[in-house]
């Protein structure tokens, strides 16, 4: 087991991760491996030995200014596009940037291939699940495996080093089909989950921090969450958002990304916002991040990004035009081949500077470099011994199960319910069109995985079950009611798996309904009539659902949602329902009602209410409607108690004699470097698990700003999850940051201290603190 803190320590279920409708084994027998694509190999051609750039003691910019001197135009311009050229009398091979690793490594993208060398990998939940968690010990540790197994496949030639995850944008309408793939609404967990998955799969083993393990890339940039939606789609809509919500809810994720987890690229998006594409935005690419946020590395486009704008937003008149914008704004790479295209011309046109396309290929030259692209062998280097025998390890799948154990979320569970006996329950019925499905455990942008284990399987695996799909498919265009009603009428409990698929959310695929699909509903409302026992409603779904109806329905006993979980995920539900694992998972989004989706343009990107119109505003910190579920919603087999121990009641901010707000009143102060320096404080509470099953809790540190500047009712300040075995306690630390923590964005855009009452929320607990001058 990799090490990830917390782990609950009660018994295990039995291992039953090798069964599954699609076994893959690593084969015995290893075909001719194909060897990795890298630059410099001296022991075949001794002459490049003299080329300063394959001089691995030099500093990587000495590297590049040498190899970019070297180049002609024609050369550079290979060197634009994600399947780069080879220069063969410099010894640089074909290279392409295109590869995936959301939640393992990906076949898709061309950068990436499996084969009977490695025929899978490790496929972890979906992202949505993995942030259920409130981890980042098990971010940093699934982005290690992932970027071990990318190294082990880039050794034997299926692989490139530049894997473009993960996405961080925020989930801020239930409807996006995409959310599945994202942290969810929150920018401060979207921030943590970001740069700690970066540093998992960046950081190397040596500890060397101008080298790469392999690339990552925090996608996509900015104010990207609409993809197809009542005939608006991505590469039309223009995001009309305020300077505030910019700096507040979009951009937090990203620039964490940047400075906290030192990413080595930043992907742009298809969508304009305010008016321009943000791929030839200079003031998002050079201006914030490359310039405020001192990116080291390369800004890459999303995939045919410049030729949409081109094209479908009709920004520029030629494509010339539109390659020099891009170049111009700071794009480094494209993803496609219209700069391959069109580049040539914009120099030779006066459109764009032969200099601002080395500006461009050094950034990635550079980022390669990093990775050791141009070092020669990789088979001599760090990590130049992983293969076929380090991907899909009994560890790394085992961590996967884990994973999706500490996402799933109890949302509802009646006292006797969850969980089952798996000694007193003789037969199990499983119904439902997810109870046994394999590929859509995994969702999109996945890899093959190593093997599957379905809900039905990891049920199976410790009761005896009768099982019915009960609809052909997710859609549920006509349920087998009778047929469920008996089999569910003769069992001692009843597990309904339920929910979506890629069919009704995914990539250009929005939601207009958040009910359960089809017939979904009238069925389990008909099977928990007749039921003797308990009834668990287990929704697989990337994004909330309207279960208004089952919430209510007392017949409906329990309710899990499990995300779309991963490989192993029917082992980690089965792990859940037995009791072998006290879930912990607390919901990343709110779940909201129909009404929601009916009345809330998607387009719409204002995150703050307008009480003018009735606009709800979005995501818990602003949304002032009713709610199925809400953000942090999660329950556990324990009872945790929270005691508050230490907190200031006050806190003062220093200013300078000569400052304004002596003189007049003041609702805020800007959060200057002068005036936040050392203004932190400590928190602490004691938590206790009063329950007789050890277990996992997340402790959640809220505050309430006081009302200026359209604050946020409540934001997050910070989380802290930690494992405690039954009847034991322990003492939980936040250091807070005034100026980073408890500051809000005003209209402008500013970063400032409310001054006032702020309430700062830990479970049922509430703290008064008064900021003052």
């Amino acid at each position: 087991m990799a090490s990830v803190s917390p782990k609950n320590s009660v018994p295990e279920a039995p291992v039953f991760l090798l069964f599954g409708l699609f076994l893959v084994f690593l084969s015995t027998h290893v075909a001719a491996q194909s060897s990795p694509a890298f630059a410099c190999d001296v022991v075949s051609n001794p002459s490049l030995a003299a080329l300063r750039f394959c001089n691995t003691s030099l500093g990587i910019n000495d590297r590049v200014v040498d190899l970019v001197k070297r180049l002609t135009l024609q050369e550079k311009i290979l060197f634009l596009v994600n399947s780069a050229g080879s220069v063969s009398r410099l010894g640089i091979p074909k290279y392409d940037w295109w590869s995936e690793a959301l939640h393992g490594v990906s076949n898709v993208g061309p950068g990436t291939h499996f084969s009977n060398v490695i025929p899978g990998a490790t496929s972890f939940p979906q992202v949505i699940l993995t942030a259920a968690s409130f981890n980042t010990s098990l971010f940093e540790a699934i982005g290690k495996v992932v970027s071990t197994e990318a190294r082990a496949m880039y050794n034997v030639g299926l692989a490139g080093l530049t894997f473009w995850s993960p996405n961080i944008n925020i989930f801020r309408d239930p409807r996006w089909g995409r959310g599945q793939e994202t942290p969810g609404e929150d920018p401060l967990l979207s921030s943590k989950y970001g740069s700690y998955y970066v540093r998992g799969l960046q950081q190397r083993d040596d500890g060397d921090p101008d080298k790469l393990k392999v690339a990552a890339c925090c996608k996509h940039y900015t104010a990207y969450d609409l993809d197809n939606w009542k005939g608006t789609d991505r590469y039309h809509f223009n995001a009309v958002v305020t300077k505030q919500d910019l700096d507040d809810t979009f951009q937090p994720p990203f620039k964490s990304c940047v400075i906290d987890g030192n990413v080595a690229s930043v992907m742009c998006s298809y969508n304009r916002v305010n008016g321009k594409p943000t791929c030839a935005d200079p003031d998002l690419l050079s201006g914030v991040i490359r310039g405020e946020w001192n990116l080291n590395g390369y800004i890459v486009t999303d995939c045919d990004s410049i030729d949409v704008f081109y094209k479908s937003q009709n920004y520029t008149k030629t494509p010339e035009e539109a390659a020099a914008a891009a170049i111009l704004a700071g794009v480094d790479l494209n993803c496609g081949s219209f700069l391959g295209q069109h580049t040539e011309a914009a120099v030779k046109g006066g459109l764009v500077s032969e200099h601002a396309i080395d500006i461009a290929v050094s950034n990635n030259f550079a980022t390669l470099m990093r990775l050791g692209f141009f070092d020669g062998d990789p088979g001599k280097k760090l990590y130049g011994n992983l293969g076929p025998k380090d991907v899909c390890t009994a560890e790394n799948q085992e961590l996967a199960r884990e994973a999706a154990r500490q996402g799933i979320v109890l949302l509802k569970n009646t006292e006797g319910s969850l969980p089952l006996s798996p000694t007193a329950i003789t037969n199990l019925a499983v119904i439902g069109p997810n109870a046994n499905v394999t590929k859509t455990m995994i969702g999109n942008y996945e890899g093959i995985p190593c093997s599957y284990t379905t809900p039905l399987q990891g049920l199976a695996a410790s009761v005896t079950t009768t099982y019915l799909p009960g609809c052909s498919n997710v859609a549920c265009s006509a349920a087998q009611v009778d047929d469920a009603k008996n089999l569910a009428s003769a069992a001692d409990a009843t597990v309904l798996v339920m929910g979506a698929d890629q069919s009704i959310e995914a990539e250009s695929r929005d939601r207009v309904d958040i009910h359960l699909p089809g017939q979904q509903e009238l069925l389990i409302t008909a099977v928990a009539s007749v039921s003797c026992g308990p009834v668990i409603l287990v929704i697989m779904s990337g994004g909330g659902m309207d279960v208004s109806f089952a919430k209510n329905n007392d017949k409906i006993t329990s309710i899990l949602w499990v995300g779309y979980p991963g490989e192993a995920g029917g082992a980690a539900i089965a792990d859940i329902i037995f009791g072998y694992y006290n879930p912990s998972g607390r919901l990343p989004m709110t779940w909201y009602p129909q009404s929601y989706a009916d009345t809330v343009p998607m387009t719409n990107m204002n995150m703050r209410p307008d009480p003018s119109n009735g606009y709800p505003g979005r995501t818990y910190r602003f949304y002032t409607g009713e709610t199925v579920y809400t953000f942090g919603d999660g329950l556990s087999y324990s009872q945790f108690t929270l005691e508050l121990i230490q907190a200031p009641r006050l806190v003062s901010v220093p200013l300078e004699e000569s400052h304004a707000c002596y003189s007049s009143e003041c609702q805020s102060v800007v959060a200057a470097d002068q005036t936040c320096q050392n203004l932190t404080f400590d928190m602490r509470l004691r938590v206790k698990n009063m329950g007789r099953t050890s277990g996992s809790h997340t402790v959640f540190l809220f505050s309430s700003p006081p009302s200026v500047h359209n604050a946020p009712q409540k934001h997050l300040v910070g989380f802290e999850k930690v494992f405690l075995n039954a009847q034991t306690g322990r003492h939980v630390r936040f250091k807070v940051d005034i100026c980073k923590d408890l500051s809000v964005v005003d209209e402008q855009g500013n970063k400032k201290v409310a001054l006032g009452e702020h309430v700062l929320h830990v479970g049922s607990l509430k703290h008064l603190l008064s900021v003052r001058i």
